[in-house]
């Protein structure tokens, strides 16, 4: 289990959802809709897809993320968060760098193949500047002690911490996908 200064995780994780809001805009905002759409050379998905298969995570996990915000007893942080067993096991699987396994998409997160391609893109911005609030927003909570229902099963629970390492290593792993599919 890994051990972190919760200040310096909630840097780490603001740092790199701003990364992807600004690849995301940067690259991929105002491309053609027909690139946005084009299926990956190797038959995977396309931009708009990638996207959507991470706006239909958003859709489930930013309420439970606000529901536990707006739950969280005032208390003040703890110095350190530390993930749980499966929490840190379910990071390394994911994050691009450590989770090399492909993973079938379950049901409910396949995205179709036609898509608006324009409006896949601006929500998926919009979640990730709802996600920001929210890691900006945990700066006075305590990341170990508020729970939020994965989405395969509402019976497990994570900690927030682990919750929001894990959305942004998936934003992560499905960014590449999509921006492989620019070259």
């Amino acid at each position: 289990m890994s051990k972190i200064a919760q200040a310096q995780l909630i840097q780490q994780l603001e740092n790199r959802i701003e990364q992807h809001l600004k690849d995301t805009i940067y690259s991929l905002q105002n491309l053609p809709e027909d690139v946005l759409l084009r299926a990956a050379s190797n038959g995977g998905w396309s931009i708009a897809q990638c996207l959507e298969h991470l706006n239909t995570y958003g859709d489930y996990y930013l309420p439970q993320i606000k529901s536990g915000l707006e739950k969280a007893p005032k208390s003040s942080p703890d110095t350190h968060f530390e993930s749980s067993w499966l929490g840190a096991y379910s990071i390394k699987m994911m994050e691009p760098t450590t989770g090399k396994k492909k993973f079938k998409a379950f049901k409910g997160h396949i995205p179709a193949e036609q898509l608006d391609g324009h409006a896949v893109v601006a929500r998926f911005i919009q979640h990730q500047e709802e996600l920001l609030s929210y890691v900006k927003q945990a700066k006075s909570v305590n990341l170990n002690h508020i729970r939020i229902p994965i989405s395969i099963t509402r019976l497990i629970r994570l900690k927030l911490g682990d919750v929001f390492q894990f959305i942004i290593a998936h934003d992560e792993r499905h960014l590449q996908q999509a921006f492989r599919n620019l070259h």
